[in-house]
């Protein structure tokens, strides 16, 4: 018995019945189960992948997410093989590329190759699909693209919305919408820089300083929501439910939380975040064979709201010419300390 014969040799065929789109989706789902288990399956990043796909142009993201939470149940009630058959009679022959193509997509990692250990899998899928040799390639090849043209495409924005200020004459930094000022914490003689875009402004330099503020109007309906589940739990929820994954998760995949704290006495009410960033750093160092690697850091966050406005403020520890960390506990005392003598700077408005 082969590693994959409960996928693709399964004499068991699932009662469900799947539409051809459903099935490409279904394809997916088995993909991202194949490996690992139902309960490691992210089913709000897989709907997320599909509603890239042309085949789903015509479904909301809700719909999606319901598609892929029906499939997870088939899997989770009769097994990944069962859905896998009833997904392969259920693909239209318009749709079977698209199908091996979901499977290609749920595979790439994050240097957007197929890792050695899941191009087996990948041939037994084109096998059971009876995708020539010539398709599969052109598909992965097509995939690899569009993931590296999106990329570039949201990379290129980034870098087109990003203001990088060098005139340091005033001193003092104002934000564009005026919710408050603050001293500009970094020397232009030092490679100092400021790195403005609409919600956010970094202060950064050559020798590792980090200060970053991100700030989000805050309606005062959300005032509500802050009373019924308290502010510890509002705060905690908006920095690492959401903000970290997005921000840092990824962008340094091997980051990871290290420590967390609730300030009650502090800024009314403020939630801090110690990150663990391996090659996370914004400063990097050169090689010996000339390319660049990022260097190892850690990062503190602190979210508050003050007047009408929520506040992520953040700075990091890079280790520079082979320093190591403290304990978890130093150096997520030691940031904390630095971004609150940061915040008293800020005037508020």
């Amino acid at each position: 018995m082969t590693k994959y014969d409960k996928v693709f040799n399964s004499p068991k065929t699932s009662e469900e019945s799947l539409s051809p789109e459903e099935a490409v989706a279904a394809i997916a789902t088995v993909t991202a189960i194949a490996d690992s288990s139902i309960e490691d399956v992210d089913a709000e990043s897989l709907a997320g992948i599909l509603w890239e796909f042309e085949v789903f142009e015509e479904y909301s993201e809700d719909e999606i997410a319901e598609i892929v939470d029906r499939l997870l149940a088939i899997a989770e009630e009769e097994g990944i093989g069962p859905l896998f058959n009833v997904a392969k009679v259920s693909l239209s022959d318009e749709l079977v590329l698209d199908g091996f193509a979901a499977g290609v997509i749920v595979l790439l990692d994050e240097e957007l190759a197929i890792p050695k250990s899941k191009q087996p899998y990948l041939k037994k899928l084109q096998a059971a699909l009876e995708v020539e040799d010539e398709e599969a390639e052109e598909i992965i090849k097509e995939v690899i693209a569009a993931f590296q043209e999106a990329e570039d495409e949201e990379y290129a924005d980034d870098e087109d919305e990003t203001v990088v200020i060098e005139d340091f004459s005033e001193q003092t930094y104002q934000s564009p919408l005026g919710n408050f000022t603050v001293p500009i914490p970094v020397d232009p003689q030092q490679g100092g820089r400021i790195q403005s875009q609409e919600g956010v402004v970094g202060f950064s330099d050559d020798i590792g300083t980090l200060l970053r503020i991100d700030y989000y109007p805050f309606p005062l309906e959300q005032l509500e929501e802050v009373e019924s589940i308290g502010q510890e739990e509002y705060l905690q929820t908006i920095l690492v439910d959401k903000y970290i994954p997005q921000a840092i998760f990824a962008n340094v995949p091997d980051a990871s939380v290290e420590y967390t704290e609730y300030l009650e006495n502090t800024l009314r009410g403020s939630y801090y975040v110690l990150i663990d960033m391996p090659k996370g750093s914004t400063i990097s160092k050169q090689e010996n064979n000339g390319t660049a690697t990022r260097l190892d850091a850690y990062r503190g966050l602190l979210s508050f709201i003050s007047g009408e406005f929520l506040y992520i403020v953040s700075s990091q520890h890079s280790f520079i010419n082979g320093e190591t960390p403290d304990s978890v506990e130093e150096e997520a005392e030691d940031i904390k300390e630095s971004i609150l003598e940061f915040v008293e700077t800020i005037e508020f408005t």
